[in-house]
């Protein structure tokens, strides 16, 4: 169980109680033993209750929860904690990865406009890398797999194909739109939804 502790399982909230990262249970803890943040119990009936380090340390592990076996017996893991004093919602340029470009593109071929499902899209370089063009923003798009097959190692005009729009570096956003609760946790989707 003592794995958990090396995971981002716990939702970090600024004052404001709005989602703005995620953190280790060991990071929580720590932050909760300085009264950087308290952590709130949240209740079957979806009360949530923001508790200090001190008598977090008393409250039962109950059955959905996490538990981290100490010596002086098993400590709850936070799912949310929120801070004291920090009331900014930082901003942030996505990652430019698959998911970013994906995300940008609204999952949707830039050639032709059709709704793509996971896995019939893949990275298209606009001017492709055998011709110098760059692994960039500007330069890549999600394609159909079969579109991007046909236009294979030629530019769109050569291929026939015109883009819908032009590609450019996706604006900042606040960082609650980027946050994914990946691992499924039921007490983080009140604050993801606020986004």
């Amino acid at each position: 169980m003592n794995s958990v502790l090396d995971k981002n399982v716990v939702l970090v909230l600024n004052r404001n109680w709005q989602a703005i990262n995620v953190r280790t249970p060991a990071d929580a803890f720590c932050q909760m033993a300085t009264d950087v943040v308290t952590a709130l119990d949240i209740g079957e009936d979806q009360t949530m209750t923001p508790t200090r380090w001190e008598d977090w340390r008393r409250l039962p592990v109950r059955e959905k929860d996490f538990g981290i076996g100490t010596a002086r017996g098993p400590i709850r893991v936070p799912t949310v904690i929120v801070l004291s004093r920090f009331a900014k919602v930082p901003m942030k340029r996505p990652k430019f990865n698959a998911r970013g470009l994906w995300e940008r593109d609204g999952g949707r071929c830039q050639y032709t406009g059709r709704s793509l499902r996971p896995g019939e899209g893949n990275i298209d370089h606009i001017v492709p890398r055998s011709r110098g063009g760059a692994t960039s923003w500007e330069n890549c798009v999600i394609a159909a797999r079969e579109v991007n097959s046909r236009k294979a190692d030629r530019t769109p005009e050569e291929a026939g194909l015109h883009l819908l729009s032009r590609p450019q570096v996706p604006r900042e956003m606040p960082v609650t739109m980027l946050l994914r609760n990946v691992h499924g946790i039921p007490d983080w989707e009140p604050f993801l939804k606020l986004g």
